[in-house]
């Protein structure tokens, strides 16, 4: 996560002065962060992260949130009470995600409700991986290419996250829709900003399968300039999911992947 929470754009300088402005940022009041998923992998769990937010000047430190009160249900009528297993992460017990099932989040925590519900859509299956090599500025740059067959009905999200040699590539976020590649076969670019990969390197890129709201959620983040697959808050913090003013996102998504080496 950035350590980064404002709850909106500050806007200064718009006209020239010699006034010095300070902003008192270190009071920003802190926020719930809730990140949650549920994926269609049998073998589960699946886990519930919850922290506060920091004030603008502080540490990447996001203290966790203990004792909560956590569930997940679907709509087969499954309920599962989640087990805190390390302070401020929750793990399920009994729940196992299927495509095509919508899922409620319910968190209480300091006598606040958070409520979320996401929707798995039915998976898609990635191809394979292929790769792309650039001249970027004088630099060789190769970017991994997912390759899949959209399908024909409209409303398809995806979201793409890369593992080089066992660690996460970069914090970008990728997410796509098929507005513009709808029933078609789709060659989707990966491109990093200042991260590239390198001959016999080994890599593993994970999609998902995500519902609207959730893709909505990273859209923005990325359109901030400052999201990551593992940052939920952002200057301008993306409209969340989850109710009651928390931070942060709850998915039920599928997801699969695939390892291979940098060629």
């Amino acid at each position: 996560m950035k350590r980064l929470i404002l709850p909106g754009i500050l806007t200064l300088g718009l006209y020239a002065c010699t006034k010095t402005v300070h902003l008192n940022l270190d009071n920003a009041p802190p926020q719930i962060v809730i990140q949650g998923e549920v994926t269609d992998d049998p073998n589960g769990p699946y886990f519930v992260r919850i922290s506060r937010s920091v004030s603008f000047y502080s540490l990447n430190d996001f203290p966790p949130v203990s004792g909560a009160s956590i569930k997940i249900s679907d709509n087969e009528g499954n309920i599962d009470s989640l087990v805190e297993t390390t302070p401020g992460i929750y793990s399920t017990h009994i729940l196992r995600g299927r495509p095509g099932n919508t899922y409620t989040l319910s968190v209480l925590s300091q006598d606040t409700l958070y409520t979320a519900v996401s929707t798995m859509p039915q998976p898609v299956k990635m191809d394979s991986i292929s790769f792309n090599h650039q001249n970027i500025f004088g630099d060789k740059g190769i970017y991994a290419i997912a390759n899949y067959q959209d399908p024909p009905e409209m409303g398809n999200y995806y979201q793409f996250i890369e593992y080089l040699n066992g660690k996460l590539l970069n914090k970008d976020v990728f997410v796509f829709s098929d507005r513009l590649t709808n029933d078609r076969y789709v060659t989707r670019t990966l491109r990093n900003d200042s991260t590239y990969l390198q001959l016999n390197d080994s890599l593993e890129v994970k999609m998902y399968c995500i519902d609207k709201p959730v893709y909505d959620y990273f859209y923005q983040l990325e359109q901030s300039g400052t999201g990551n697959s593992g940052n939920t808050a952002a200057p301008a913090n993306p409209a969340s999911n989850i109710s009651n003013g928390a931070l942060g996102y709850f998915s039920a998504h599928t997801t699969q992947s695939i390892k291979t080496q940098v060629h």
